[in-house]
């Protein structure tokens, strides 16, 4: 028999108050608001802080990579750490490291320190993550209350992808790159401030706070390596020594992290978690979405610049309408949920993602906006604020609420996975198809073949979301 809430252990501070649990989803989704737009307005920054810094573009990737990295390789550690040292404690700390890194990001001297900064900056963002969905997860029922809660953390992340790609640009031009990320230092500083009044405090009381160090150094190194792997594939070469030898390590490391769970008093991840339906279905659907999404992102971005010839804020103010339609794609896809089930709402997502994908595969080299790119856009937003949406409340669903820190990183450790696949498949088709010519006419069929390979991803997310649980096991609150 399958775990659900009701053999959770209850933990301390659950929130009663219908105030305070608004006024916790407002922080928890500032905080998810401030953490998307810095990474955005990054992207976007990347060219002056280069040019600032007298780096080359290797180098300067690595202010993404390091970043992406840390991030995506301590997630799992970071939500189990917020189930057994306490989901607010952990936010909180996560908070503290935010900021600090923010004020040595934009006082950095030199490309070794911003590189460092940001590899720290995913360490906070592993802190912050998983304990802050987990802290939405135990302030709301699981069912309606919690749907909504989830929708509008998912909204918060398109809302704050659409500010950084409108702001990055005006900031970084009107102010300066420092400023960047000096801007997040006293929206943190009052985060900080309001938390300990908004946020309870919870954990399992009845488990001993005891690390499963062999676990969490395996499976954290594990998936560093195949951040890394996927990340570098295509610069590399897929078939080069380096991202071989990385990907058998990754095999081995997950062969001896399985092992070692087994044997373990106090798993990482316990082996009976990784059994429940919707945490592999949920965190599946995850990494498919997440790699439509960022692949996506990434062949428009280039479309647009290289082929269309947009400027940095050109193109964020045409692409602003996918943010903006995911919002509404969110809070219609948790409101369907609640009354159609999963299968549904996660198979229409799909296949909007997939239709959205095939319009833009049909990119001319003369494009014109509003004939060849916003129906496609808006399209696609709606349908990945349905989809995401989605993924995140299965993967969230019958999950015992001492595991929720856990099942929060693991959730979010399958969007940064998945994003880093999409993104190689994409550069990895279109540099195949193009030849690695610059030609206008060659970029654009790259690009139209990298659009294609995401349809057949959307085919193959629309058949797991048809393997989705029907329903939520409380979908009738």
């Amino acid at each position: 028999m399958q775990p659900t809430l009701s053999d959770a252990t209850p933990l301390t501070g659950t929130t009663s108050s219908a105030g305070r649990r608004f006024a916790a989803l407002v922080l928890l989704c500032f905080a998810s608001f401030m953490m998307i737009l810095d990474s955005e307005i990054v992207i976007l920054a990347l060219p002056s802080i280069q040019n600032a810094l007298g780096l080359d573009p290797s180098a300067a990737q690595w202010i993404l990579t390091a970043n992406a990295i840390t991030f995506g390789g301590l997630l799992l550690l970071g939500g189990r750490a917020a189930d057994l040292l306490g989901r607010r404690r952990v936010f909180m700390w996560g908070m503290a490291l935010f900021l600090i890194t923010s004020l040595v990001s934009g006082i950095a001297w030199s490309g070794e320190v911003i590189i460092v900064a940001r590899a720290l900056h995913g360490v906070s963002s592993a802190m912050l993550v998983p304990s802050a969905l987990s802290i939405l997860m135990n302030t709301f029922r699981e069912g309606k209350e919690r749907n909504r809660a989830i929708a509008s953390w998912s909204a918060v992340g398109g809302i704050g992808a659409t500010a950084g790609l409108l702001l990055g640009g005006t900031i970084t031009t009107g102010l300066g790159w420092q400023w960047v990320f000096l801007v997040n230092v006293p929206v943190v500083a009052l985060v900080m401030l309001i938390s300990p009044f908004v946020l309870d405090e919870s954990w399992d009381r009845n488990r001993v706070r005891n690390f499963d160090i062999a676990g969490a150094v395996t499976i954290t190194v594990a998936a560093t390596a195949l951040v890394y792997a996927i990340s570098n594939g295509p610069a590399l070469g897929w078939g080069s020594a380096p991202i071989i030898a990385l990907f058998a390590t990754v095999i081995l490391l997950l062969g001896a992290f399985v092992v070692i769970e087994a044997r373990s008093a106090a798993p990482l991840v316990p082996l009976r978690f990784l059994r429940l339906h919707t945490v592999r279905s949920g965190n599946l659907l995850m990494v498919v979405v997440a790699m439509i999404v960022w692949g996506a992102s990434v062949l428009i971005s280039l479309y647009t610049q290289q082929v269309l010839g947009y400027s940095a804020i050109m193109s964020g103010f045409a692409t602003s309408v996918m943010p903006v339609a995911a919002v509404f794609g969110a809070y219609i896809g948790q409101a369907f949920i609640t009354k159609r089930g999963f299968r549904v709402v996660g198979g229409i997502g799909l296949l909007g993602l997939g239709v959205g994908c095939l319009l833009l595969s049909r990119i001319p080299v003369e494009g014109q906006y509003f004939r060849d790119l916003f129906v496609a856009f808006g399209l696609f937003g709606l349908s990945l604020g349905a989809a995401h949406t989605t993924a995140s409340i299965v993967a969230l669903t019958a999950v015992p609420e001492p595991e929720s820190g856990l099942a929060s990183g693991l959730s979010a450790g399958s969007f940064q996975v998945g994003g880093a696949i999409g993104v190689a498949l994409v550069m990895t088709v279109s540099v195949t198809v193009s030849g690695g010519s610059t030609a206008l006419p060659d970029l654009t069929r790259g690009f139209q073949a990298a659009f294609i390979a995401l349809v057949c991803a959307a085919i193959v997310g629309f058949v797991i979301a048809l393997a989705l649980p029907r329903k939520s096991v409380a979908q009738a609150d």
